[in-house]
Parts: structure tokens; sequence; C-alpha cells
């Protein structure tokens, strides 16, 4: 079977002469696939809805890479256009400035959105982790310890999960950000700070946490705690867009569960779309991929953290809000529950 047209022209947009064998290999993975089942083709529809999607090339957006070469957006009859970013804050922006329909993003930003007054809501969760998020440190800086970060320079992003995860380490270990020097730095600028020794650690997620440790080598440190923070990765939408474009919106998350549904039986593949489309080494994906758990899903979990880091915000000054927001109202369940009812867990 040959490959689309749309297929060859999504695959032009990323790739590079880098990443034509990762190409090639893609091609022969689909061409030996069998024909899709008469469901799929009674389901296939020509483009009748217009939706902007912003993401990242972090491993967080996997399903979305996945949805998007396999061709299910389309399927779904959306015709898709992408916008990507290095990281969710700011693909979360280009929501609030109306460039996206919707974005993906983590729940720090989102709840930052909503105490901003952000008519928002959450749509759907498509990734969590307990082990995303770490500090990387250079032993060089004298640091081996956790309490060897008292005074150091510590770069981290605002606003993001690593804020949030670098005060929640830092109390869990009986210091506050007042004992360090907090830079603020984008994730992209990570690496270059840490290895030119302008930064003794930064606080930050994959692919920049394993990037650095491949670096810095027998010189990082790492510093990860599973039990102070579980990350959720989220797709978000104005909630005037969501009420007015409904039918859109469950396309939307219907492909993205076949997405789900091809990573789960074909995870290699799915690495091979995720390093093509990101320009990511094979082995990096491969070496992160654990650390996720791509599911589409709405559950307890995602209400918890967004309280939990309004306290947070709160406590620390981070907004001029006192009061902890109904985030009830900022989770949409309708459509999530209209295409997959299992999938959302929750009882509110």
């Amino acid at each position: 079977m040959p490959l689309p047209f749309w297929k060859m022209v999504y695959i032009l947009r990323v790739i590079n002469m880098k990443t034509w064998f990762a190409f090639l290999f893609l091609v022969t993975l689909v061409g030996c696939q069998k024909a899709p089942s008469t469901d799929a083709v009674q389901h296939t529809l020509l483009p009748h809805h217009n939706i902007t999607i912003a993401y990242t090339t972090q491993p967080q957006n996997t399903l979305v890479h996945v949805a998007m070469f396999q061709g299910y957006f389309a399927e779904e009859g959306l015709e898709a256009q992408s916008l990507v970013f290095t990281y969710g804050k700011a693909s979360l922006q280009s929501l609030l400035e109306h460039k996206a329909d919707v974005a993906a993003v983590a729940e720090t930003p989102f709840m930052f959105s909503v105490l901003k007054g952000e008519k928002v809501f959450i749509i759907a969760n498509v990734e969590t982790s307990d082990k995303n998020n770490a500090i990387v440190a250079r032993k060089d800086a004298g640091i081996s310890a956790i309490s060897d970060l008292r005074g150091k320079r510590i770069g981290f992003t605002p606003g993001t999960t690593s804020e949030f995860f670098l005060d929640s380490l830092l109390t869990a270990n009986n210091l506050t950000r007042h004992e360090i020097t907090a830079i603020p730095l984008k994730p992209e600028e990570m690496q270059e700070a840490i290895v030119d020794k302008t930064m003794d650690a930064v606080c930050t997620w994959n692919y920049p946490v394993t990037k650095i440790k491949h670096l810095l080598g027998e010189n990082s440190v790492v510093f990860v705690d599973h039990d102070i923070y579980t990350e959720t990765y989220n797709f978000a939408a104005y909630q005037d867009f969501v009420q007015k474009n409904p039918e859109t919106v469950q396309a939307f998350l219907r492909a993205l569960l076949k997405a789900e549904h091809f990573t789960i039986l074909h995870r290699e593949e799915a690495q091979s779309i995720v390093s093509t489309a990101t320009r990511t080494e094979i082995g990096l994906v491969r070496e992160v991929w654990n650390t996720f758990n791509y599911k589409v899903s709405l559950d307890q979990r995602l209400l918890i953290a967004l309280e939990d880091e309004t306290r947070w915000a709160i406590q620390n000054n981070l907004t001029d809000q006192h009061v902890i927001p109904d985030y009830r109202k900022f989770i949409h369940t309708d459509s999530l529950r209209a295409v997959k009812p299992e999938a959302v867990r929750s009882d509110w």
C-alpha cells in the first residue's frame, strides 16, 4: 500500500537529511501495514472541521505526534494545523493569544492561567508521570546530596512544573528557595548553562534531564522524588470553543484515543514516529519512554494537583488570588465521556 500524499507532506515538514534513514524505515513499516478495517474506512471522512493544535517536542506529546503521522485527525474529519513549541507554557500561550484552538500543557501553567481569570477548560489528560521532573547538578560544584544545594545557583523555568517541583523537593528536604539562588531559564537554555558552569544545577524535565546527565557523565548527580509530585499533561481549550464545537472536540479526542491504541500495540513504531517528528535521536526516545504513561483520561489526580499547586502559589505569593478556584468548573468531562465513558474516572 503506497504512502498517502498527506503523510508524505507531514514527514517532509519535520525531517532533514539527518532523519532521512528514519524516514525510509517508517515508509517500509507503513508499506507493510494491513489495509484498514471496514470500520476504519466507514469512519474516514473528508476534512470538514478545521482545528489548530499547539503542542511540543517533549515526549509528553507522543500521542499527538502519532495521531498526526497516522492520519487519525483526518480520519475523524479534522483538517489539523500544527503549532509546535519546546515546552507547554509556550504552547498554552498560543492558545491564550487565540492562535490555537487546543494546546498541550502540564497542569501548572494551566493553573496560573485560571488564577489570571482565563476561561479555559482541560478536555483530557494525555500523559502522567511521577519521575519526569528532576534536578541535575554538577559534582564539581560541591554537590553530592540535596543538602548541598544550599547556596547554589539553580536554573528553573518559572510558571511551570519545573518551579513547582523545585520548591517541593526543597521543602521535602528542609530547604527553602531563599537558601538557594534560583535563576529563571527556558528549558532550551538549561544544557548550555550547566555545561559552561553558569549554573551549579538545573531543575527541568526530559529530554533535557537525560541529555544533561549524558553530557556531564560521572560529574552529574540527579535528584528525583517519586512521592512528592505526579505530572499531568493535558489538552486545554477556551470554554466557548468547546461549547460551540462539540463535534470537533469529540473528533479530536477520538483521534487521540486511536493514537493511544496504536502506541500500546506498536511501541517501536510509535518511538520511530516520535524520533522523526521531533528530530530526537531514537536512542534518547527509547531511554525515556518508560518514564511516561500515555493514556487519554480524566481523573481525580488532575483535580488534586491543581488544588495543591494553587495552595503553593498562594503561599509563595506567586498569585494575587487568595482563594482556591473550584477547578471542577475548569475540567470539561462531557466530551471525553461521550467518546469513551470509562476514560472519565471521577466523582465530580
